[in-house]
């Protein structure tokens, strides 16, 4: 993977934004290898993802801060400069079905994701020998459903004792407390086995199976204190039928599942996500 800096930004829009950022990457010496844009009309609000080749501007992630700062104060930018080289601390949390974070331990184990998987927690104990298997440390924190308080702070301790950077929910099924919502907003990320908005909640795969829906489909979303309410950052459908059983639609929406689970966590790594009140823009 090349070496890259990725300068995020989003400001409210006016005429110049572009011309001025990439003035100053051209100022720097720098070499864009890649360039993303987006004006959204109804908050008059603008995005955009530029990716700098590092060797280029031959100088460190910390002095283009301090030299791109004028800039972003002009502008009113909410905005990062994130070093490629930095790999994210992924703290994986799931329950009994496997078939999310199989999938994407397969794909971190191949390289495809870019990351560090530090720990992965579990309220059940049937995922361990997969996770040890993978040279990862597993953590088995119990769930009392009828004093739930003591794991989740336990969760949340895990997490910052692994110092996490990014959490993924690959179908772990339990309501995240709104502390741990905010104390990791926007690093948050949830697989949602239904087209949200349709079947929030418990046992989706049965609400659609009894609505005698046409397509079914999974949502990968940052995870708020609104149940399934967050800004989503990918979605995908496929075809049912009258034929299919509800254990049907549980295999098929699966596959569905941890491909849009990965591709949401990918699209997260690599900074093509940026977040505008609930909704997102997606540079993918």
């Amino acid at each position: 993977m090349q070496h890259t800096y990725r300068l995020i930004t989003s400001c409210p829009d006016r005429v110049g934004i572009v011309a001025r950022v990439s003035q100053f990457v051209a100022e720097q010496g720098g070499w864009l290898t890649e360039a993303n844009y987006h004006s959204d009309a109804d908050s008059n609000w603008f995005f955009m993802r530029n990716e700098i080749a590092a060797e280029s501007l031959g100088m460190k992630a910390d002095a283009v801060r301090e030299a791109f700062r004028p800039i972003a104060e002009e502008y009113g930018m909410e905005w990062e400069l994130v070093d490629s080289a930095r790999r994210r601390r992924v703290v994986i949390m799931a329950s009994h079905a496997s078939h999310c974070i199989a999938d994407l331990l397969h794909r971190w184990h191949s390289g495809e994701l870019y990351c560090d998987i530090p720990c992965v927690i579990s309220n059940h104990e049937n995922l361990r020998s997969m996770v040890e298997w993978h040279g990862i440390p597993f953590e088995h924190v119990q769930v009392d459903p009828n004093n739930k308080a003591p794991a989740h702070e336990k969760v949340q301790s895990l997490a910052a004792a692994y110092e996490a950077d990014c959490i993924v929910l690959a179908r772990y099924m339990q309501i995240i407390p709104p502390e741990f919502c905010r104390a990791y907003a926007g690093r948050m990320i949830n697989i949602h086995h239904s087209f949200l908005p349709s079947f929030v909640g418990a046992n989706p795969y049965q609400k659609a199976y009894d609505r005698g829906v046409k397509l079914i489909g999974a949502t990968s979303h940052y995870v708020t204190e609104q149940l399934d309410e967050g800004p989503i950052i990918e979605q995908d459908v496929i075809r049912v039928s009258h034929r299919h059983s509800k254990d049907d639609l549980v295999r098929l929406g699966k596959d569905v599942e941890k491909s849009v689970l990965a591709r949401a966590l990918r699209n997260h790594l690599e900074d093509r996500v940026l977040v505008h009140g609930n909704k997102t823009v997606v540079f993918d």
